[in-house]
């Protein structure tokens, strides 16, 4: 469902449809439309980290100067996030909707999940780029999930702005393209935790 639609329009209904059982019997293991769509989220979220795992080692041998280093991990990023849609559709959801409408231990349990996750894309992150440190590296995996999510909803533009784009090339450089976008802010990002931490009296990096 997810493959064909967008977050907003998946139902509990259309959920208990396809799966062959009554709306209540699946309440029975998920207790919201949203606590199924977290779930979801967290599968989503270890699948890209087992594959950026993969992709980052792959690149190993290229390492060499930070600004290299930065780029590398900055368009590896990018371009994987901008191959999972679903990911970066939920990641869009997460804090407006999907947390909504949930238990507190439900909650909890897709926090420490979310944490976990976090930790460990700041622990590639900094294999790549040592000079992050631990708490750079943590610092710039929780942004990156941030700005992912609304970069992504920024770059879905409904019918009534690509109609809008098109009548009006001068509206175009409102338009952002995902990967491009997330490469240089993640690039933006490091840079700054790295300058940051340089500075007398910055926060540190470790």
């Amino acid at each position: 469902m997810l493959a064909e639609m967008p977050v907003a329009d998946v139902t509990l209904n259309e959920l208990s449809r396809r799966v062959g059982l009554a709306k209540s019997n699946v309440l029975r293991y998920f207790e919201s439309r949203e606590a199924v769509l977290l779930e979801l989220l967290d599968a989503a979220w270890q699948d890209w980290l087992t594959d950026l795992e993969r992709q980052l080692a792959d690149h190993e041998a290229e390492k060499s100067s930070v600004r290299e280093r930065t780029s590398l991990l900055s368009g590896v990023l990018a371009t994987s996030l901008a191959a999972r849609p679903v990911l970066c559709d939920l990641l869009s959801a997460q804090s407006a909707v999907l947390e909504r409408n949930v238990s507190p231990a439900v909650a909890a349990t897709y926090k420490r999940a979310a944490v976990a996750s976090v930790t460990a894309l700041g622990m590639q992150a900094r294999r790549c780029v040592p000079e992050l440190g631990e708490g750079g590296a943590f610092r710039f995996a929780g942004a990156v999930v941030m700005t992912a999510g609304a970069l992504w909803s920024s770059c879905q533009p409904s019918a009534a702005m690509l109609a809008a784009y098109e009548a009006d090339p001068g509206l175009a450089a409102m338009r952002l393209d995902f990967t491009a976008t997330m490469r240089e802010l993640a690039e933006v990002l490091i840079t700054g935790l790295l300058a940051l931490a340089s500075q007398p009296g910055g926060p540190a990096v470790s």
